[in-house]
């Protein structure tokens, strides 16, 4: 795994955040204020899988293959509740895996998305 910050970009927009080491990729959105779709944060639901287009993850828990295919995993998919960078990573984040955007006007903003109302409060 990481020992130093890695860096985490999301492919398309302006957004580039830290990563501590140790940390997953969920998490890391999360402090930034970034919400990506998540179910139950332990890596048995797959709600969170993101496309790693650049760069490595790893996992410091056993991912289930009914939950991370080694099909996806070749196609570069990780479950970022799970995956923590090994060094500087790109992802894909999709309009559909945003979720609350009142706490993601930025996001919307850098992925050309109109901005809803309450994204601003």
């Amino acid at each position: 795994m990481a020992e130093t910050t890695a860096r985490i970009v999301v492919l398309g927009t302006d957004v580039a955040l830290d990563c501590h080491p140790g940390e997953t990729v969920l998490a890391a959105l999360h402090r930034h204020g970034h919400a990506v779709r998540a179910g139950c944060r332990r890596g048995g639901c797959g709600i969170c899988k993101l496309h790693v287009v650049d760069g490595s993850v790893g996992y410091t828990h056993v991912v289930a293959a009914s939950v991370l295919t080694d099909v996806e995993r070749a196609d570069g998919v990780c479950l970022s509740c799970r995956a923590v960078p090994e060094g500087d990573v790109t992802l894909e984040v999709r309009p559909e895996d945003v979720t609350r955007p009142n706490a993601l006007a930025s996001l919307y903003a850098a992925l050309g998305l109109p901005v809803p109302v309450d994204a601003t409060s």
